[in-house]
């Protein structure tokens, strides 16, 4: 079997439209502001395209998204294109998929995540935001030093403040809680969640919740559809989500992979 690179992005939409909430992320990095970072690889196969695979440099490692309803698939995909990875990346990857690089690398902080989707959007109607204000690039320094102390290590993109689909509350005139976006594409309608940390005097107070909505019922207004990734043992924020209507659709891996 031989792993050939995908350029068209018709043909790269239409195998990852077949399970949109799956591929929401990979989906949305289609978009112009996402796509020059990114690198896709597919079996060559005269038939249809189904199991794809994307390698996204935006960030120092880069990731790899392997993740697919056919396991055995994706494991034989990786494998004829493992030496065209890079040395040292992170991966989210569809579970037993991560073994086809135990003989030949190394993997640390494997933790098992789950994939969610907003399946009932009709449930963030009802959250009060009221006070909730739109956060912006006049934010950016004031942003990454929540971060630093809420979220630490944490993938943050400054640009992504220019979408304007970053929200916070305040509290004696401070960030007390932040969510925003990893993806967000109204040409593709899709929206990934991201960075969404509360300070920690303040939790337990529901703050997190609500600038969720507020991020959903902004995006809701250009996108159909929007997902996150969470921790599978981070209980607080899975049942936060299920609260605001969204579901787990699958669990993966995220690991980081080093070649011998």
């Amino acid at each position: 079997m031989t792993g050939i690179c995908l350029h068209d992005k018709k043909v790269i939409e239409k195998a990852l439209r077949r399970n949109v909430p799956l591929h929401i992320y990979s989906i949305g990095d289609l978009d112009t502001f996402f796509w020059p970072y990114t690198t896709w690889y597919a079996t060559d196969n005269k038939a249809e395209i189904h199991d794809i695979a994307l390698l996204y440099s935006g960030q120092s490692p880069p990731t790899l998204v392997g993740i697919s309803e056919d396991t055995d698939g994706m494991r034989r995909l990786l494998e004829s294109i493992l030496h065209l990875l890079p040395q040292r990346f992170y991966a989210h990857l569809s579970p037993g998929v991560e073994s086809i690089f135990r003989r030949s690398c190394r993997l640390d902080s494997q933790a098992e995540h789950f994939k969610m989707a907003l399946l009932e959007p009709s449930a963030v109607d009802g959250v009060n935001c009221e006070d909730i204000e739109c956060l912006s690039r006049e934010n950016e320094k004031e942003i990454l030093e929540f971060y630093q102390l809420c979220y630490p290590g944490n993938w943050f993109d400054p640009r992504m403040l220019e979408t304007k689909q970053y929200f916070g509350i305040r509290r004696e005139g401070r960030l007390a809680s932040v969510a925003g976006i990893h993806v967000y594409s109204c040409e593709y309608g899709v929206a990934a969640l991201g960075n969404i940390a509360t300070e920690p005097s303040q939790r337990r107070k529901g703050y997190g919740m609500r600038v969720t909505a507020k991020t959903c019922q902004s995006l809701l207004k250009d996108v159909e559809h929007i997902g996150l990734n969470v921790k599978a043992d981070n209980n607080p924020a899975i049942s936060c989500y299920k609260r605001l209507g969204f579901g787990i659709v699958a669990a993966y891996i995220e690991c980081m992979v080093q070649k011998f």
